[in-house]
C-alpha cells in the first residue's frame, strides 16, 4: 500500500490541468472539485480579530480556543494565506461556511455556545468581525480568482439568530422551565390561525388575510397581516431591537412566531429551527428582501455560487422566485455558470429531486450518495446499493445532466467525518485499513458522477468524535481537549499541531485523483454506465463516456478486504486500454468484454484507446 501511495504522490506532482487554468466563469459546475471549510477552524491569519473587537469575557465575544463550542481564531486572512495548500490538493472551488456577522453567543443559561460556524446571522450585509472585514473577503475572492479558483458562499434564508422571544414562554409570567431553556412548543396553523389572537376562540386580527398557501402569495394579501400575535406574543429584548440588518428584519411581522419546529409536517416549514427566528418566506417582502441581499454580494464581490442552508425548511414558491432572480443577476454580472445547491438533509433521491423540480433549485447536496458510499465502504453493505443510487438519477430535473452537478460528499460539519463512520462500524480496523478505505471513498466520489466535495481536514486523516461540534477541529494549532486526543490516520501528528502537510498520504492520494479527473472530460461531464455491481459483495464497476469522442473510461472499486477478478461488458470498440491509475490490462479479453483484477479495498482507472 505504501508503494502504491508513493506512485500516487508522484502522479500528483504533474502540472496543473487546463481546468484550473481556465477563467473560472467559463467552467460549468460539473468541472469543479470543491473544498468545504469553516473559516474559524482553518487558519488564524490575524490574532487581533480573535474576539471580534468585543470587550468582556467569552459569553460576550465568544472566543475560547479551549472549548469546541466557541470561536477558535481562524479567519479570512488565514484562509487566503493557505490557498497554495488548497490548490495543491487539486481543488478548483472553495465553499466557506457563512461569513456574515453573527450573534456572538446564544443559548440557554449554562448551555451557551458561539456563532463561530456562521449560521446565527444578525447582519446579512457585513462580514463577521471575528473573521475579518469586507476588504479581507474581497482579497480572498480576488486571490482565488487569480488562481483560477471559484468561491462559493454559504447562505441562509430560512432563519436569523435567536432574537425574538415569546411572552408566553419567555416573559416574566412564563413557566420557569420554559424561561430557562428558551424552548417554546409549536402552535399549529389550525389551532392558531393568523386571523385571531391566541387560538380559534380569540379576538379577530389581520382581517382580510387569506393565508400563506400558493394562491395568496401577493403583496395585497400580506398587506392585511399587521399583527404578529396570532400564536404567541412575540417581543424583542430592548438591547436587541435594532441588531439585525437590513432593518426590516427587526420587525416580528416577517417571522412565523409559532414556536420550535419538530421537523415534521407543517412545522418543518413554519417552526423555529432550534429556537432560531424562522422567517416567513411566503411573504413577498421577505422574498424580495433576500433577493436584494444576495444580489448585492454577487455585485460587490463576484462570488461564483451559493450553497443554501436548510433549503428544505423553506417553501417551494420562495425558491422558484429566488433561484430565477439570482441566476439572472449573476448572468448580468458576467457569471454565466453561477452555481447554487441546496442543503436537503435526506437520503432518499426522490426527496432530494423534488427540490430540482417543484422548487426549481439547480442542484442539491447529494446526501443519497453519502448514505450509499458509507453503507458500502464503511458498513459492508453490497455494492448493488450504489447501482440503485445512480439508477435513480432520472428523477432529477433533466435527469443525468442535473445529477452530474450534484455535489457529492463523504462527511461534513453536521454529520461527522467519513473516517468516524469507518471507525464506528469497524472498531478493530488498523490504521492502514482506515487509510485505504478513506482513500477508496474519495476515489468513488472523485470518479463517479457529481461534483466531489472534500471536507477540510479529511485529507490530513482527521477522524472526529461525532457530528456537529465534534467534527469541527482546527487545522492550525488546536487547544480544545476533545480534539487533542483524536488519533489521526496515517500520521503521528495531532490536532495540537499545524496540519497542512502536503506530504500526507491521503492528501497526495486525493491530489493524484484530482489531476486525473481534471484531465479527462469523461470523468467530469461524461455519461455514467454501471457495468457491474455485486449483489452481496463490495465490487462496483462503472464506465464514463467521453462526451466528445465516445471513448470510455472504466473505474473499478473494491470495498472488500480481498482482491477480486471481475469481467464485465464494455463498448465493442474498446479493444486496447491504458492505465490512468493502478494496473490495467492493455488488451480486452474479447471484443465487448474486459477483465480487471481489483486490489483489496482499492480501485483502478483504465481508459480505452480507439
Amino acid at each position: 500500500m505504501r508503494k502504491k501511495l508513493m506512485l500516487i504522490a508522484a502522479a500528483a506532482c504533474l502540472p496543473m490541468s487546463h481546468v484550473a487554468a481556465q477563467n473560472p466563469v467559463d467552467r460549468p459546475p460539473e468541472d469543479e472539485i470543491i473544498y468545504f471549510l469553516l473559516p474559524d477552524r482553518f487558519e488564524n491569519g490575524d490574532p487581533a480579530n480573535d474576539r471580534g473587537g468585543i470587550e468582556g469575557g467569552r459569553l460576550d465575544h465568544g472566543f475560547d480556543p479551549g472549548s469546541k463550542g466557541y470561536y477558535q481564531g481562524g479567519d479570512l486572512a488565514g484562509l487566503t494565506r493557505r490557498l497554495d495548500y488548497i490548490q495543491g490538493l487539486g481543488v478548483t472551488a472553495i465553499w466557506l461556511a457563512p461569513v456574515f456577522r453573527n450573534k456572538p453567543v446564544q443559548g440557554p443559561r449554562g448551555q451557551e455556545s458561539a456563532g463561530y460556524h456562521g449560521y446565527w446571522i444578525t447582519d446579512f450585509l457585513d462580514i463577521d468581525p471575528h473573521l475579518g472585514t469586507r476588504a479581507d473577503f474581497k482579497a480572498l475572492v480576488d486571490a482565488a480568482h487569480a488562481r483560477g479558483m471559484k468561491v462559493y458562499m454559504d447562505i441562509i434564508t430560512n432563519h436569523t439568530a435567536d432574537v425574538i422571544r415569546y411572552a408566553e414562554c419567555h416573559g416574566p409570567k412564563a413557566p420557569r422551565e420554559l424561561r430557562e431553556t428558551l424552548a417554546c412548543p409549536y402552535r399549529s396553523l389550525g389551532d392558531y390561525p393568523y386571523t385571531t389572537v391566541g387560538g380559534t376562540d380569540g379576538e379577530p386580527i389581520n382581517v382580510g388575510f387569506l393565508g400563506t398557501d400558493a394562491r395568496h402569495l401577493t403583496p395585497e394579501n400580506f398587506a392585511h397581516l399587521t399583527n404578529p400575535n396570532y400564536a404567541y406574543t412575540p417581543f424583542v429584548p430592548e438591547a436587541e431591537r435594532s441588531t439585525k440588518n437590513p432593518a426590516w428584519l427587526n420587525d416580528p411581522i416577517y417571522y412565523h412566531n409559532r414556536g420550535d419546529s419538530r421537523f415534521e409536517g407543517e412545522n418543518s416549514l413554519t417552526g423555529d429551527f432550534s429556537g432560531l427566528d424562522d422567517l416567513m418566506t411566503s411573504n413577498p417582502r421577505v422574498v424580495q428582501g433576500f433577493v436584494d441581499i444576495y444580489k448585492q454580494w454577487i455585485s460587490d464581490f463576484h462570488v461564483d455560487g451559493f450553497r443554501i442552508d436548510t433549503a428544505r425548511h423553506v417553501n417551494n414558491e420562495f425558491w422558484q422566485v429566488f433561484s430565477a432572480a439570482i441566476l439572472e443577476h449573476a448572468r448580468a454580472e458576467g457569471i454565466g455558470h453561477f452555481t447554487m445547491f441546496g442543503e436537503v438533509y435526506d437520503f432518499d433521491p426522490a426527496q432530494l429531486a423534488k427540490f430540482t423540480t417543484a422548487a426549481g433549485l439547480p442542484a442539491v447536496l447529494d446526501f443519497a450518495f453519502q448514505g450509499a458510499a458509507r453503507g458500502v465502504i464503511a458498513q459492508g453493505r453490497p455494492a448493488r446499493e450504489l447501482e440503485r443510487l445512480f439508477s435513480a438519477d432520472a428523477v432529477y430535473k433533466d435527469g443525468a445532466a442535473t445529477a452530474r452537478q450534484l455535489p457529492t460528499f463523504l462527511g461534513n460539519h453536521d454529520m461527522g467525518r467519513f473516517a468516524m463512520f469507518l471507525k464506528e462500524a469497524n472498531p478493530l480496523f488498523t490504521d492502514e485499513e482506515l487509510e485505504r478505505r478513506v482513500v477508496l471513498g474519495h476515489a468513488l466520489m472523485m470518479f463517479s458522477r457529481g461534483v466531489p466535495t472534500i471536507y477540510y481536514g479529511d485529507e490530513q486523516g482527521f477522524v472526529s468524535d461525532g457530528g456537529d461540534q465534534g467534527a469541527r477541529e482546527t487545522m492550525f494549532t488546536g487547544q480544545t481537549a476533545e480534539y487533542l486526543d483524536n488519533d489521526l490516520i496515517a500520521t503521528d501528528a495531532t490536532v495540537a499541531d499545524e496540519n497542512f502537510d502536503t506530504g500526507h498520504p491521503i492528501y497526495r492520494a486525493i491530489a493524484a485523483m484530482a489531476q486525473v479527473r481534471s484531465a479527462e472530460p469523461a470523468l467530469r461531464r461524461g455519461d455514467q454506465i454501471t457495468r457491474h455491481s455485486d449483489l452481496e459483495g463490495g465490487v462496483f464497476v462503472i464506465s464514463r463516456i467521453d462526451p466528445a469522442d465516445g471513448s470510455e473510461i472504466v473505474i473499478g472499486f473494491n470495498a472488500s478486504s480481498e482482491p477480486r477478478s471481475i469481467a464485465f461488458p464494455v463498448d465493442g470498440r474498446s479493444l486496447t486500454w491504458k492505465a490512468l491509475m493502478g494496473t490495467c490490462p492493455a488488451d480486452a479479453q474479447a471484443p465487448g468484454a474486459y477483465r480487471l483484477t481489483l486490489p483489496a479495498t482499492g480501485y483502478l482507472v483504465c481508459k480505452s484507446e480507439f
